[in-house]
């Protein structure tokens, strides 16, 4: 097993909650929910007691219609996992419990029963079907997990410094120096490439060629593929249409999505439910365009235009490269030496997406036009990320080059005269700080 960040998060829930909520936790398919919940289940409890409702027999879910009487609801279901729990110090796993919306409505009472603690994992939990028919258990807390970030993929390889020196270099402002920084940059390009699903990394550590790393990719790709053409074929819905839309619309002027890339028919409220549906299913990674640049960007959404990134950058690397065994090797090897044909700007923006996303950050971006002085037109201009930290706004803009170019920057400065706290312009380049503005390499985004 690898380590997870989130495993701290568990332990902490363990000792405040102390029996007295469950814990959900929600992400996609294969980023890891199961392996690390049985490890903490295996490391902080005398026993535990796992139950997959994907693959659950169907006796096990009918023993939900026993939960008004607990003793019963017990005794069954010990004969029917062939397995008694010590009560006090037992976890009961409730996995993908998406696929038995009653265990979920039952956690209110057996947290109140006080028997066992308990941790569910899904995906998809908020999607109306699975909560149409129940209430959702106030007892309940939950926390979303993401595929590896750049820092626990770096645990995984072996490497316990670059990344206290990254936010070292980051909270001083101070450069790291070429030889480290190329180093760690090309360690950044590497993650890019694998990505951060836990099989793939598994593949890269067990020194696996890149057509193995990109089969295994592929293979996560089909199962969602699968899920999203189920969801079409029950609702006609075109989530599936979208989903393989998606490098195109990545590939486009600002990575604006197009309802014209689904089809020439295609308009968002007819694909409205097929977003909710890939959103919601944390595969993608939605950001929204803010009419006003104002703290509250919330309330300020314009849900008609937007961006779609993929959920993990190393699936996105799959997504666009569809190719043989023959030159799998070379393309990924081209991407992590810089030297690949193909828009490296959307590879680069979408890893930021999922780096902001992994710190806790929702995503909004910001169209504007301004007339600069001495001109006569008035252009349009994008800030590609806007963050709130401490009440303020910070801009961030991301290039895959060294250019440091910042004419949006400077125009949304003049246009709104906001107090701002930092602007970071995202690039392949060591950190400085200059004109103001924070010149961060890409792989320092884990840190905003």
């Amino acid at each position: 097993m690898f380590k997870r960040k989130i495993y701290d998060e568990l332990i902490q829930w363990k000792e405040k909650s102390n029996g007295s909520t469950a814990l959900m936790i929600e992400g996609a398919r294969r980023i890891g929910k199961s392996t690390i919940v049985e490890a903490f289940a295996a490391n902080a409890y005398d026993d535990y007691l796992l139950i997959d409702f994907s693959v659950a027999d169907k006796a096990v879910v009918n023993n939900f219609e026993n939960i008004g009487n607990l003793n019963e609801f017990f005794r069954n279901l010990a004969l029917l996992t062939g397995k008694r729990l010590k009560e006090k110090n037992s976890l009961i796993i409730f996995d993908e419990v998406q696929f038995c919306p009653k265990a979920r409505q039952s956690i209110k009472q057996l947290v109140k029963d006080g028997r066992y603690d308990y941790i569910e994992t899904g995906s998809l939990i908020s999607i109306s079907e699975n909560v149409k028919d129940i209430l959702i258990p106030s007892e309940e807390d939950c926390i979303k997990m993401f595929p590896m970030d750049f820092e626990e993929f770096l645990w995984a390889i072996g490497n316990n410094v670059y990344a206290d020196e990254i936010r070292n270099a980051f909270e001083s402002r101070k450069s790291l120096g070429d030889a480290a920084h190329r180093k760690i940059m090309q360690a950044f390009r590497t993650y890019m490439a694998v990505g951060g699903m836990p099989q793939a990394v598994q593949n890269y550590v067990d020194g696996k060629d890149y057509y193995t790393i990109d089969r295994t990719k592929k293979n996560i790709l089909k199962l969602y593929s699968n899920d999203l053409k189920k969801h079409d074929d029950l609702y006609d819905d075109n989530a599936g249409i979208i989903f393989k839309t998606l490098p195109a619309q990545l590939s486009n002027r600002n990575s604006v999505f197009h309802m014209s890339e689904v089809n020439e028919n295609a308009r968002l409220r007819n694909c409205k439910s097929a977003i909710d549906f890939l959103s919601e299913s944390m595969i993608v990674n939605i950001c929204t365009n803010v009419t006003k640049p104002e703290v509250g960007l919330e309330l300020y959404k314009d849900i008609s235009r937007f961006k779609m990134f993929m959920g993990d950058t190393g699936l996105l690397i799959s997504h666009i490269l569809q190719t043989g065994k023959s030159n799998a090797d070379k393309l990924y090897r081209s991407l992590i030496i810089d030297d690949l044909g193909i828009n490296q700007g959307m590879v680069f923006e979408n890893a930021v997406a999922q780096m902001l996303m992994a710190g806790g950050h929702e995503l909004y971006y910001h169209e504007f036009s301004y007339r600069p002085e001495n001109s006569t037109i008035e252009k349009n201009y994008e800030i590609d990320f806007l963050l709130v930290k401490g009440k303020r706004l910070s801009p961030v803009e991301v290039k895959s080059s060294s250019y440091r170019s910042h004419k949006s920057f400077d125009y949304f400065k003049d246009k709104y005269q906001l107090k701002m706290n930092e602007r970071y312009i995202i690039y392949t380049k060591d950190l400085e700080y200059k004109d103001d503005i924070m010149y961060i390499p890409v792989y320092m985004a884990m840190c905003l």
